[in-house]
């Protein structure tokens, strides 16, 4: 049985969601390839007839056990990986998301191996998955604009 995430026939379409919890965004280091060990945001493969900000929402439960609610859809992320041959290898289209925290206390697991809360200030202290340092400053953004009266 092969993973038909790897050396896929299209681009394979996934949600994510940076949640906001005072003044923090929630990080997890990915559990499995790719990018095992990386911290990312919460998320995962869209499903048919889901729509992209349930894709996130639901990805979020199953991985952390956090609920949110969705503020925006902050800008699309592509990852394409080539083999040594260059053939496209992975290629997964991520919808990132900003979110206000609601409730639950976020726990780890196998696509989750660990977990932090980030200030703006500490974008860069982690090693990160490609193209996220934009994804949360946009999502620190989103979250100020929504707090102004």
């Amino acid at each position: 049985m092969t993973d038909d995430r790897f050396y896929p026939s299209r681009p394979i379409l996934a949600a994510s969601v940076a949640v906001i919890r005072d003044g923090r965004i929630l990080l997890a280091a990915r559990g499995k390839p790719p990018s095992e060990g990386l911290y990312s945001l919460p998320g995962g493969m869209v499903e048919t007839g889901e729509l992209l900000g349930e894709a996130a929402l639901r990805e979020l439960r199953e991985e952390v056990g956090v609920e949110a609610e969705i503020i925006g859809l902050i800008a699309p992320v592509e990852f394409i990986e080539r083999d040594e041959k260059g053939h496209i290898k992975h290629h997964v289209v991520i919808a990132a998301h900003a979110a206000r925290w609601v409730s639950g206390e976020p726990q780890t697991g196998p696509e989750a191996k660990d977990i932090r809360w980030i200030t703006e200030r500490d974008i860069g202290d982690l090693p990160m998955t490609a193209g996220l340092t934009g994804i949360l400053k946009q999502a620190f953004r989103m979250a100020r604009e929504e707090a102004r009266p």
